[in-house]
């Protein structure tokens, strides 16, 4: 069975180098890790007296696991704008937490190798449990500053309204 319905010559898989993160109906700038989209669901175990001795299992309930987004340290405040909705220092009693936009729904976008748009994810509900605004500094490395914040999310789905794109051919 062909992996890619239209184009059925197709063979490798989408990669994982090109992607963006869509908020507030904008794309945030720099994003270049994201962690993957995990859910599990509880196994309940149970049996009768009078079963024998082996254990029924039902599905309980399901929790999806926080994403992390990274990007390099810039001077774009998306980040650290959405983080201080739940931490604001100095602010007063009553105004330290924004309790009426803290959430968002989130889209993350999987492109194919010729950009065009491959797959999407719609996250719900998500607010920042975490974030790092600078990370350790040394003066001997040479890497890039990272910034991250930590997303709960009430869980995902994909955009079924994304159709699979036909890939363009390259003559020479």
């Amino acid at each position: 069975m062909a992996q890619f319905t239209v184009n059925p010559t197709r063979f490798d898989p989408y990669k994982n180098f090109k992607f963006r993160v869509k908020w507030d109906g904008k794309y945030v700038a720099g994003i270049s890790k994201i962690s993957g989209l995990i859910r599990h669901t509880e196994v309940i175990g149970f049996r009768e007296g009078g079963d024998p001795s082996i254990q029924r299992k039902s599905p309980g309930l399901t929790r999806y696991d926080a994403i992390v987004l990274e990007r390099g340290v810039t001077h774009d405040l998306e980040f650290e704008k959405w983080a201080n909705k739940l931490s604001r220092i100095g602010t007063g009693a009553g105004a330290e937490v924004s309790l009426k936009d803290f959430r968002k729904n989130i889209v993350i976008e999987l492109y194919n190798e010729a950009g065009q748009l491959a797959i999407a994810y719609k996250v719900h509900r998500c607010w920042v449990s975490g974030y790092c605004a600078l990370p350790e500094l040394d003066a001997n490395a040479g890497a890039v500053a990272i910034e991250w914040i930590q997303l709960e999310n009430e869980g995902w789905e994909r955009d079924n309204e994304i159709p699979e794109s036909a890939e363009p051919v390259i003559k020479s």
